[in-house]
């Protein structure tokens, strides 16, 4: 397997923290020591990549930002991983002037402009540290790997480049293209450090069109100076070097109802009830002290705990996808094969313990040392077990008591019904006005959604539903937004649009309660979901197999390798892609992430395996995107 994009990141990282030469045995046993200088882009670029331990084995004795009062430390190099900002650059001239740092390493995370390397030249000549400054790079690492098959843009300064900053009405034209030049930025730099040129396919007339035909010039204006081209002719291109990639560009107005949506999946509930961001989710613990914790008048003292979800803990790699019945079962059973493995340890202490010199004790000394040397090779790997048991553990009793508090089982019920035009057990009106049943933001998603994918409704409807959703303590500025978003959009939700899907309701919780499990689950339902595609899944097949599907019919198609840019050039490849990179400008989230890694999945052959890699310029939860459509909605009056 060619390596991920996620590897290709990591690598370059540890290359330029070897301030920039390739790694050797020698360094890796004796890195020289420095100090890692990095602004918020920075920091979010590496953090999900490489633990503070990664960066203290390659030499990082201390990681600062460049923004904070940082002391001399005259005899170490001082290595700067930043975005090229004049308050970036300023700060920079400022170390000079300051002479921290015996030498300079300067990374921009984009490619630098002429003036500015100017600007930088002329401050380290007037500090006289000309000879300070060992290395200028740009590393175009513009983006934030989160899994392998996972990418966003940017999570500090993300409201910049939302939804709500491209669909706003009094956005300017140049604020506008100020967004698509920064998305083109990092969609580029992906592309740089997997060193391949894709085939953009993208809609016509928004801003999925707008970055496509950007980035196509910018690959092209690149690839024509050859001289300096980020492409080299002799890289290999990507794991199937006789195939190019595919990227498919899309609008988040393509599908507004996923972005909505309830959902059943560990990952996806982890991002919607628990706020991952950057692989780590924070939750809330209660710490009982003492015989007064249990008092009706003491609210109970929390604390925050974070917790590291990455791609090296193999019990979130195999369950992140499952629905979160299967996810607490699975938790579960770890515990209980924990437990048993425990057992024997304990036993061989016991055995151990035995006294006097009679033969049973020789005897089960010597049986027993194999065993014990195998138990105390194992007891670190116990102890990280029992670590990754006590988090998952805990996420999910967050995400269980969640659940239960909200109905989310009744929501996402309700919404997979509507998406597959089944009918439903209890009516939206039902639901909507059952005080109950979740929290005000539930009924205005439940209720979106159906204005989306349900049924068509008059105006008059939609008035009497809006009554009902303000007796409810809702905020409906965002129901006024999708109403003439709905009117406007040519796009209309086709019936067809959101199709399969489907639920069985299996019985309650069967394996779990009979196991005298941790989890009590009476009262949510364990609902298995059936396969289906969302809207975005159904593009992206029609496209990587060469269906002729509506909806794709008039998608343009561009190649940067051609000589000629021609938007409307008919699509040259005649056998199906094998790799896409899909793209969404103006968010994403887990669900839409999940549904096209199970499509890659149910298309898997034993001799062929698709790949798709799914990114978005930022990665909304529903909370905060229902927050964007009420700010555009209250624009609106």
């Amino acid at each position: 397997m060619a390596a991920t994009l996620l590897e290709k990141q990591i690598a370059a990282l540890k290359r330029m923290l070897n301030f920039n030469l390739p790694q050797t045995k020698a360094t890796n046993a004796e890195p020289q020591w420095k100090v890692l200088i990095y602004d918020r882009f920075g920091q979010d670029i590496i953090s999900p990549l490489l633990t503070v331990k990664e960066l203290r084995d390659m030499g990082v004795t201390l990681h600062l930002t460049l923004h904070s009062d940082r002391d001399p430390i005259p005899d170490v190099p001082a290595i700067y991983f930043v975005m090229p900002t004049d308050d970036n650059i300023q700060r920079i001239c400022r170390d000079f002037q300051n002479q921290l740092y015996e030498s300079y390493y300067l990374n921009f995370i984009s490619a630098i402009s002429r003036q500015k390397l100017e600007d930088i030249a002329q401050a380290a000549l007037q500090a006289n540290a000309v000879q300070q400054v060992s290395k200028v790079f740009d590393q175009n690492l513009n983006f934030i790997s989160l899994e392998d098959e996972l990418f966003t843009l940017r999570h500090q300064d993300r409201d910049s480049i939302s939804y709500y900053a491209i669909s706003k009405g009094d956005v300017k034209d140049t604020e506008m293209e100020a967004i698509m030049d920064s998305i083109v930025d990092s969609l580029f730099s992906v592309f740089v450090t997997l060193s391949v040129v894709p085939i953009i396919r993208c809609p016509r007339g928004n801003a999925a069109e707008m970055v496509a035909e950007k980035l196509d010039k910018k690959l092209r204006k690149n690839l024509i100076d050859t001289r300096n081209s980020l492409f080299a002719s002799d890289g290999v291109p990507g794991q199937f070097s006789f195939q190019r990639p595919l990227l498919v560009i899309l609008d988040r107005n393509i599908d507004l109802a996923t972005m909505l949506h309830h959902t059943w999946t560990y990952q996806a509930l982890s991002h919607d009830v628990l706020d991952l961001k950057l692989n780590r989710v924070e939750i809330e613990e209660i710490i009982d002290e003492g015989p007064s914790a249990n008092s009706p008048t003491r609210k109970p003292r929390t604390k925050k705990k974070t917790y590291d979800l990455s791609s090296k803990d193999k019990f979130w790699v195999s369950q992140k996808g499952n629905p979160f019945p299967e996810v607490a079962e699975a938790v579960q059973e770890e515990l209980n094969a924990y437990r048993q493995e425990e057992g024997e340890v304990k036993k061989l202490k016991a055995a151990l313990g035995l006294k006097g010199e009679d033969d049973a004790a020789i005897s089960m000394l010597s049986d027993n040392t194999a065993r014990l040397t195998s138990a105390v090779t194992s007891l670190p790997e116990l102890l990280e077990k029992k670590r990754l048991i006590d988090m998952h553990m805990n996420i999910a009793t967050a995400l269980l008591d969640q659940i239960k508090a909200r109905k989310l089982d009744s929501y996402f019920e309700t919404e997979e019904k509507m998406m597959s035009k089944a009918t439903l057990n209890k009516s939206l009106m039902d639901m909507i006005s059952d005080p109950e049943a979740g929290k005000p933001e539930d009924k205005v998603r439940l209720f979106i959604i159906a204005m989306i994918c349900g049924p068509p409704m008059s105006e008059a409807e939609i008035d009497q539903y809006c009554v009902a959703l303000q007796a409810a303590n809702c905020d409906i500025s965002s129901v006024q937004y999708v109403r003439r978003w709905k009117s406007y959009s040519k796009l209309q939700a086709p019936a067809s649009q959101y199709t399969g899907g489907g639920i069985s309701s299996t019985s309650m919780f069967s394996g779990l309660l009979s196991k005298g499990s941790q989890f009590v689950m009476e009262g949510v339902k364990n609902l298995v979901v059936k396969g289906h595609n969302l809207p975005t899944t159904r593009i992206v097949d029609a496209l990587m197999e060469l269906k002729s599907l509506p909806d794709v019919e008039d998608y343009l198609y561009f190649d940067p390798k051609l000589l000629r840019a021609d938007a409307s050039s008919t699509p040259r490849n005649k056998s199906p892609f094998q790799e896409a990179y899909v793209f969404v400008v103006g968010g994403g989230n887990y669900i839409e992430f999940q549904n096209l890694m199970d499509y890659v999945r149910s298309k898997a052959t034993p001799t062929m395996q698709k790949k798709i890699v799914y990114g978005c310029s930022d990665l909304v939860n529903a909370a905060q995107f229902l927050k964007q459509l009420s700010h555009l909605g209250q624009e609106m009056s």
